[in-house]
């Protein structure tokens, strides 16, 4: 039989190839493979389904990340999807694979994270599974949640001209795993040594505690607006908005002065010697809400909003994904994902 190499797909065209093989004969099921969360029919609106899955040594660094702050991350990154489909999480199932070197004071730990993220966003634990490991720590978590059929926001749905929105700032994620990356290797070089961390708290804060946006989710359902199509930002600015454009059947254009950064970014990425914008556009783990909404939303959210930034605007041509600079060039923005995660 011939063998296909995972990289050659890629983690989009892995799922691409999945979803096409997949078929949905009950009636009940209104989305399947494909979006942030499977949809259902449910008694009241639908029910939206999302599973993810971290794996220790790929997702997450123990010499770096304690448990507490593992455990509160896996609800952000599980509800996201929810609030990705303009939904309310209501609750979470959390499933792990534990190798011999974890004891029950460290599970302990892991909970508490788990438990706090709970409290902070109103949801529950409902179930999970445990099992043994060979290979470290695994973590499952699946989420479940609502939202009014009139207000569900898919990947697609995005019109000609709609707004691009996004909220909070980019790219600080990213920059918090460099630092601490960093640390650890002089750490290996040199245990003696005392970690560089000062001045770097707020990147350090988005990559081990990121907040999930059920605020945006809830100030959007108070303003009586419905995204034309929304997605979490998880890979990167880039391949959210190569998403919402081919599942919508446009093309975007952004523009570089738009696009939020934090401050704070920008003195990581200063002394990293890397590109803050670059960080925004590919770093991924920001788990900020990306979203389009129609022209005549823009001055509500103008007027009773602060954290949500306007970047660009839907655009006619399919085959178009265009960053606009400062000085009016047009660069393309490509996808990232498992090509990019790996060699980071």
């Amino acid at each position: 039989m011939e063998r296909t190499e995972l990289n050659i797909l890629g983690e989009f065209g892995l799922i691409e190839r999945i979803a096409s093989q997949s078929q949905v004969h009950n009636s009940t099921t209104i989305k399947g493979i494909g979006d942030d969360a499977a949809v259902v029919v449910a008694d009241q609106g639908y029910q939206l389904l999302s599973t993810e899955l971290l794996i220790e040594g790929i997702h997450f660094d123990l010499s770096y990340v304690p448990l507490k702050h593992l455990g509160y991350k896996v609800v952000v990154v599980g509800i996201s999807d929810v609030l990705a489909m303009n939904g309310i999480p209501k609750q979470i199932t959390v499933s792990i694979g534990l190798s011999n070197r974890f004891s029950v004071e460290a599970v302990d730990e892991l909970y508490s994270g788990i438990f706090a993220a709970c409290e902070d966003y109103g949801i529950e634990l409902v179930g999970g599974d445990t099992t043994s490991s060979r290979s470290g720590l695994i973590l499952s978590v699946s989420a479940i949640g609502t939202v009014e059929k009139e207000k569900i926001a898919y990947r697609k749905g995005a019109k000609l001209n709609d707004i691009i929105c996004v909220t909070g700032d980019l790219g600080a994620a990213y920059l918090g795993l460099q630092i601490l990356e960093r640390e650890k290797q002089v750490f290996l070089d040199a245990p003696e040594a005392q970690p560089l961390l000062a001045g770097h708290e707020y990147v350090l804060q988005r990559q081990l505690k990121p907040e999930a946006r059920l605020d945006i989710i809830k100030q959007l359902s108070d303003l009586n607006i419905a995204p034309t199509s929304m997605i979490d930002v998880s890979d990167g600015l880039a391949s959210e908005l190569r998403h919402l454009a081919a599942e919508s059947g446009l093309g975007v254009r952004i523009f570089e002065e738009q696009i939020p950064i934090h401050q704070k970014t920008y003195l990581a990425a200063t002394e990293l010697k890397l590109g803050p914008f670059t960080a925004a556009l590919n770093g991924g783990e920001d788990y900020e809400l990306l979203f389009t909404i129609r022209q005549e939303d823009y001055q509500k959210i103008m007027d009773h909003t602060t954290d949500i930034s306007f970047i660009g605007f839907m655009s006619a041509d399919p085959s178009e994904a265009f960053l606009i600079t400062k000085q009016n060039e047009a660069i393309p923005l490509t996808a990232q994902g498992w090509e990019k995660s790996e060699d980071a």
